[in-house]
């Protein structure tokens, strides 16, 4: 019987049990109490502190640095919790694997046995990461959805701009956006293999076809164009085809000089007209379309 009544704290958070013929059970239980309101859902006003407050508020708990100074910091060891109870501070041993919230620096850190670290907490690298998916090597970042949301950072808050940035190493590599259909590629958009800005397209996912290219060193665009830089503004590697209109239905001519139109029923047989600012006029005489 004796071997039972030894054992008077509990194997983990010491909490002092209430023993058979014990006298004055209040006290005893009255410091269980106290220690699981320090242990459980631990919060502690700072855990970087170094010289003890002269006063605090009651309950108030601190994590204590190395070379914590004061009357009782002094004689507390690194990483102790310190309790403000009663006019002064009592010292609290953490357990291995205690988790507390940092109220100055609303963060999490856990007792490992040998001090406090944050590190559990924090977002760390990681080498593959999938959401409702599985990763593989040469798709390290997988998503499994029907829509995908990037938005912009509404809660720190950021400065209500959203960009969002494919990087690559220099010029002669590549840093697009691919569309596929049946995981084989159709379109592809972005630095192709040098620094303008293309849009290609494949029938098959392996052989692309240039489209559309816009030069970054002129802001030119070039249609259907091989890898010679465009010549001038827009430079089309075809006929070009322009919208058809009925005398009735061309659109203003006010609404800026320099459109073209094909115009199907002009006197004289269909032609091409443009627009001076003013009238819609024929391309072979100038006259006014009429």
């Amino acid at each position: 019987m004796d071997g039972v009544f030894a054992v008077s704290l509990s194997s983990r958070l010491r909490l002092p049990f209430l023993l058979p013929q014990q006298a004055q059970k209040h006290v005893t239980l009255n410091e269980t109490l106290r220690l699981l309101d320090a242990l459980v859902a631990t919060a502690v006003v700072s855990d970087r502190r170094v010289d003890e407050p002269e006063t605090a508020d009651e309950g108030d708990l601190f994590i204590l640095p190395s070379g914590a100074t004061g009357p009782a910091w002094g004689a507390m060891p690194a990483h102790a919790l310190a309790l403000y109870e009663n006019g002064g501070f009592q010292l609290i041993e953490p357990v291995v694997g205690q988790v507390a919230f940092v109220r100055e620096r609303r963060e999490l850190v856990l007792f490992d046995g040998a001090g406090w670290t944050g590190a559990p907490f924090r977002t760390t690298s990681q080498p593959l990461l999938a959401v409702n998916a599985d990763p593989d090597p040469r798709n390290r970042l997988v998503v499994a959805a029907d829509s995908e949301l990037l938005t912009h950072d509404a809660r720190t808050p950021g400065s209500g701009d959203a960009r969002k940035i494919i990087n690559k190493r220099d010029a002669a590599r590549t840093a697009s956006v691919v569309f596929q259909s049946a995981f084989s590629g159709r379109a592809e958009f972005g630095l192709a293999g040098n620094d303008d800005v293309s849009l290609r397209v494949s029938s098959d996912g392996t052989a692309f076809r240039d489209v559309l290219r816009v030069s970054n060193a002129s802001g030119r665009v070039a249609i259907g164009v091989a890898a010679a830089a465009p010549a001038c503004a827009l430079d089309v590697a075809g006929p070009v085809r322009v919208g058809s209109f009925a005398k009735a239905a061309l659109p203003p001519a006010n609404a800026g000089a320099g459109q073209i139109a094909f115009v199907s029923d002009e006197s004289g047989g269909a032609t091409l007209a443009f627009s001076d600012g003013v009238l819609w006029r024929r391309v072979a005489d100038r006259a006014a379309v009429s």
